[in-house]
């Protein structure tokens, strides 16, 4: 199956999603960030992105009923006291879908907004599609007006077949060391990938033909580059580095722009190690993973073994997440089983 048809659903779906993320780090104040539940900051555009990708993959491929596992959800939006920041959602909303010729003037209530965003409730799982997104992956950095994603993947009896994600404020050149302080000339990335066919990247403004991109070749351990999360400090990651003899510093962003960093060859390593057993959501992955092995990239475990996307809103495995390339996958495994060894860490 070549998948077309949904990937041109999902490139428009994430493109007006990240143009009603960037209207709204515009203009983004401290106190337009909420808390929920679990202490994660969640913003307007979080709901608003979630918002235009539902609504565009209903219109775009009518389903019969769309299954979207997906991050956010209504709850403090219907509660008393919401309805003048929902109204803001709605318009961010419909400001967005306005913006695409086929979808201007249609009427859009808040209802639809709550319905839209609601439609994110699936599980998932090993049989059937489900789209997975994250509405703004990254959403502390996108607080700070640094780096950000809208990424969104298409899983097929749990295997991820196809991935978009619009990076706004990443360069359209390869400089990872400018990622989080790029000025706004020249950035903004459309990521996408198609199991079997490569990984393609295209600005996210203008018309500019999609361009492939390919993983770095680079063998020699001492010049590759490192990336890791902005903020937090993961001791074994400096073990693991140490151990592979990597002397320039790491480079800190968010979201899954690191995933596409390494997918055009800005670095060679991206380690996700988590603390006090924290569990990893499938939409903080899919996206990423497609694009960066499509770009003849690795992601697996601490073990060696690939991300296993089936088994729900959660991955199954319980230790660190690796993402390198084919060349440099053994030094980099041999390194973390020793870290882990010397750190008393089990797979």
């Amino acid at each position: 199956m070549s998948y077309e048809k949904e990937l041109a659903a999902a490139k428009k779906a994430v493109s007006l999603a990240a143009r009603l993320s960037q209207e709204v780090q515009k203009t983004l104040l401290q106190s337009e960030v909420w808390t929920k539940s679990d202490r994660s900051p969640v913003t307007a555009a979080d709901y608003g992105s979630q918002a235009v990708v539902s609504l565009v993959l209903e219109r775009e491929l009518q389903p019969e009923k769309l299954s979207l596992v997906a991050e956010e959800e209504t709850g403090d939006l219907r509660k008393k006291g919401s309805e003048v920041f929902l109204e803001g959602i709605t318009k961010l909303v419909k400001d967005a879908l306005d913006s695409e010729d086929s979808y201007a003037g249609s009427p859009l209530s808040t209802d639809d907004v709550l319905n839209a965003i609601d439609s994110g409730k699936s599980e998932g799982g090993c049989s059937g599609c489900h789209w997975v997104l994250d509405p703004i992956d990254g959403t502390k950095g996108f607080v700070r007006g640094e780096q950000y994603a809208v990424g969104l993947a298409l899983l097929v009896e749990g295997k991820v077949v196809l991935g978009v994600m619009a990076c706004p404020n990443l360069p359209l050149a390869s400089a990872v060391c400018e990622t989080n302080k790029s000025s706004k000339e020249n950035v903004g990335c459309l990521f996408f990938a198609i199991t079997g066919s490569g990984t393609y990247v295209q600005p996210l403004k203008g018309n500019s033909p999609p361009q492939k991109v390919q993983v770095s070749s680079n063998e020699n351990l001492e010049e590759a580059k490192f990336i890791e999360s902005y903020h937090v400090s993961i001791p074994i990651h400096g073990s693991i580095t140490k151990k592979l003899g990597i002397k320039a510093l790491p480079v800190r962003m968010d979201s899954q722009a690191k995933y596409a960093g390494v997918s055009r060859g800005d670095a060679e390593i991206y380690l996700r190690f988590t603390l006090n057993g924290y569990r990893e959501c499938i939409w903080d992955h899919a996206p990423g993973s497609i694009i960066t092995t499509e770009a003849g990239g690795v992601v697996c475990d601490a073990a060696g073994k690939s991300l296993d996307f089936s088994k729900g809103k959660y991955l199954s495995h319980k230790t660190g997440i690796i993402v390198t390339t084919t060349k440099l996958k053994p030094w980099v495994l041999k390194a973390v089983r020793e870290s882990m060894e010397e750190e008393n860490l089990h797979f």
